[in-house]
This record gives C-alpha cells, sequence and structure tokens, in this order.
C-alpha cells in the first residue's frame, strides 16, 4: 500500500529512509510551534491558541503535501510574513490583527484563484533557470545564517559598527555544536542513515546533561483551544488603502517565498527536469495555496513549503512519505509539545547549515559568463540573505532581470511570464515603499 501511494522503491528510497527524513524535518522545524505564536503575540493574538493553530495548519498542508501532491515538502507558517504581520501592519500601520487576518484571508483566496487557474504553473515554468538557480543558492546562505546565529558562531555587530560579529566560541553550547556540524557532515559523507537526526539528538542529550539546556518537566500536555481566534476575520476596512496594500504585499511575499522555496528543494533534490522545471508542480503549489487560505481562518498568517525541509531532502527524502511523517509528528507536537519542542536551537541549528552547504552547491549553475543574467542572479542571492527575506530577494531579482536583458540586447528572450512578473514586483516594491 505504501508503495502505491508514495512510490517509495520507484524514487530509490526505503520506507525507513522516508520515515527518519521526516523526523528529521520535524526536528528542525519544531521550533515554529513556539516562534510563530511569540511573534504573533506581539500584534494580540494570544500565544496558547496560536500554539495549536500553527500546529493545525502544518499537520494539514504537509499531510496533503505528503497525500496529494507526494512530494518531500513541510508546510508551516512563514516566518517573515508573520514578522511582517506583527511588527508593520499592526504595529506600524495600526490595523487590528482580525483585519491584518483578513487581508491575508483576501490575499490566499487571490493566491488560490491564481493556482486553480494554473496562472502560477506558468509563472514558475516561465521563469528563466539563472534566477532558479540564484533562489537556491541564496535560500542555502540564508539557511546557513539562520543556522550560523543558532549555534552562537555569528551574533548581531555593536550599534553604530559592523552589522554582523563573530559571536562568543568560548561557550559551551557553542562548541558542542561546532562538534555536531562535523559530526554532521561526517555522517553525511559517509552515507550514515538518519545520520543527522542521531547527531540532532546526540547533541539534545549532550545539552540536557550538561545543563546547558532545560529537559522537558512533562511529556504531554492538552492543547490550548484555538476558538478564541478561529473565524475572527475584520473586514470593516475592506475599502481602505491601508487594507489594499496589506492584500497586495502579502500575495506577492505569499507567492515568490512559496515558489522559490519550492524550486530551490527540488532542485537540491534533483526533482526538477531537463528544462529547470518541476513536473506536476500543480500539485505543491494547490497544497501551499490551500494552508495560506487556511491559515488565517484558524488564526494564523502566511504558509507554504518548508526550507528546513531540506534537512529530510538531505537525510534522503523523496517522496510524500517523508511529509506524512513530519506532518503526523505535528499532529502528535500538539499532544507531546513539551518535550518535541524541548530540543535546544543549538542542536538541530547545525544541520540548517549543512543543508546550507548543499543548496548552494546551485551556483554551479549560475552563467558566469554572462553579465545580464549574473547581475540579477547575484541581486536575488544578496538580497535574501541581507534582508532576511526570500521574497524581497526574488522581487528585486525579477525586477533587475529585464533592465539587463534590454541593456545586453537580449530583449527577444524575454516571455510574457518575465515581463508579468517584473510588473508585479515593481507594483510590490512601490506599495511597500508608500506603506513606510
Amino acid at each position: 500500500m505504501i508503495e502505491r501511494l508514495f512510490g517509495v522503491a520507484r524514487a530509490g528510497s526505503t520506507v525507513r529512509t522516508e520515515v527518519l527524513a521526516g523526523v528529521t524535518t520535524f526536528v528542525t522545524m519544531a521550533y515554529i510551534l513556539v516562534v510563530n505564536p511569540a511573534i504573533l503575540e506581539a500584534a494580540g493574538v494570544p500565544k496558547g491558541p496560536s500554539f495549536t493553530a500553527t500546529a493545525i495548519v502544518a499537520v494539514f498542508g504537509t499531510l496533503l503535501m505528503g497525500f496529494l501532491a507526494n512530494r518531500p515538502f513541510a508546510v508551516a507558517p512563514y516566518m517573515g510574513e508573520n514578522a511582517f504581520i506583527a511588527f508593520t501592519v499592526v504595529g506600524s500601520m495600526g490595523l487590528a490583527w482580525g483585519q491584518a487576518m483578513a487581508a491575508t484571508f483576501a490575499a490566499g483566496v487571490l493566491f488560490l484563484l491564481l493556482t486553480v487557474t494554473h496562472v502560477r504553473r506558468w509563472l514558475a515554468d516561465a521563469l528563466p533557470n539563472s534566477l532558479k538557480a540564484a533562489f537556491a543558492v541564496g535560500i542555502g546562505l540564508f539557511l546557513s545564517l539562520i543556522g550560523l546565529s543558532q549555534m552562537g558562531v555569528v551574533a548581531l555587530g555593536q550599534p553604530g559598527g559592523a552589522l554582523l560579529r563573530l559571536g562568543d566560541l568560548s561557550q559551551g553550547p557553542t562548541i558542542l555544536s561546532l562538534v555536531g556540524f562535523l559530526a554532521m557532515a561526517i555522517a553525511v559523507q559517509r552515507r550514515m542513515p538518519g545520520g543527522i537526526l542521531v547527531v540532532i539528538l546526540a547533541l539534545a542529550v549532550a545539552m540536557f546533561g550538561l545543563g546547558w539546556a532545560a529537559p522537558p518537566t512533562t511529556f504531554t500536555s492538552p492543547p490550548p483551544s484555538p476558538a478564541p481566534i478561529m473565524m475572527q476575520l475584520d473586514f470593516s476596512n475592506w475599502a481602505s488603502v491601508a487594507f489594499l496594500q496589506v492584500v497586495l504585499v502579502v500575495f506577492v511575499m505569499a507567492f515568490l517565498d512559496t515558489m522559490g522555496t519550492l524550486l530551490g528543494l527540488a532542485q537540491r533534490a534533483g526533482m526538477l527536469d531537463e528544462n529547470g522545471n518541476l513536473p506536476d508542480v500543480q500539485k505543491p503549489l494547490l497544497v501551499d495555496a490551500s494552508a495560506t487560505t487556511l491559515a488565517p481562518l484558524v488564526g494564523t498568517t502566511v504558509s507554504g513549503a518548508y526550507i528546513e525541509s531540506a534537512a529530510g531532502i538531505e537525510s534522503g527524502g523523496r517522496t510524500g512519505l517523508t511529509a506524512v511523517t513530519t506532518g503526523l509528528l505535528f499532529l502528535l507536537a500538539m499532544v507531546f509539545a513539551p518535550v518535541l519542542t524541548a530540543i535546544p536551537a543549538h542542536a538541530y541549528a547545525p544541520a540548517l547549515v549543512l543543508v546550507g552547504v548543499f543548496m548552494v552547491s546551485a551556483a554551479k549553475h549560475l552563467p558566469f559568463d554572462k553579465t545580464e543574467e549574473l547581475v540579477p542572479a547575484f541581486t536575488v542571492v544578496a538580497l535574501i540573505s541581507f534582508t532576511y527575506n526570500i521574497g524581497i530577494g526574488m522581487a528585486a531579482g525579477f525586477v533587475v532581470y529585464p533592465v539587463t536583458m534590454l541593456a545586453a540586447g537580449r530583449g527577444k528572450d524575454l516571455n510574457v511570464g518575465v515581463w508579468a512578473m517584473f510588473v508585479l514586483c515593481l507594483g510590490f516594491f512601490l506599495v511597500s515603499a508608500r506603506g513606510h
């Protein structure tokens, strides 16, 4: 039955490998259950119900990705979009969180309509291969920066000085994380089954034993009811400029984040065809559009394929069984949250850095001899990393690409999809600038 549903053997994998990959993905992204509610609390969303809402969306989206799309990609609320809602929409623009959820829902419906009408698929297939490779490289550096920061290797600089600096390498957890990174690299090099997960768990146990992280004090707890934040959409200001601004920005961020993540993950998993496209891409696109539409209904923000899925892919995950395993663990997490969320960041952060190393290998597909394509690609990579936002980097690349191609006399190589993304992304920056 498993083979019929997922084609594990046909994908060159095994059930054991897929399950271990699913567990690895979950361990590297379980932090979202804690971090997403903490961020949305700044917007006035109660933390307890927000925890359950986050888990509901992750379970729904990830299981749907596994069963419908048969891809090893986990789905959960995005970090950049939740911060945008909490700190910009509510904190700066002054909208209530219910109004922010309403705008997110409107963007989600538009997102879903473009998916079922195959417009998103058309745009995804129309993208130039140089930008697709840049997405993977940029996401790889982005993951590495997140991991190095969580390990304590990289820290924020002093006000008025460098933006980043070397962290305190004398700290025990940081030293152990660095050892863990090398151990993971060796495990992958020697093709040790589940090696990344084994190292993560070993690091967690060591940190609990050394007193560097607090072990769970209980194993289970009932999940808080999501009722206080479910179906709280407030469309009272639907005709205002502020509301429309939020809809456009959320739509473009979701559109670009999901597209870039799917293509970047697919490239690392070797799923792209000879034209650089993801076969049967309509199904994973439909999954993240459905998750994004559901998310504000249960009280959370834009959701889609998660870049931490790359950890599971690197552990050998190639089918939807990996995603189903991750989705079931998110379901268990609603009850076993004290245990599953106790794994310290220093234990799983090395996996993010290692995955970043492998994703950067997509740079070999960049056209270093063609400046008109290299400049937009570099724009994508640099801004994904330096703005801490996948969508911003991708949008900038889409704006720059037609300009440099025209300047090089290659206007005939620009298709309608590229121009559509140029207009959409330029509008995104103009609206964002007005919002500031």
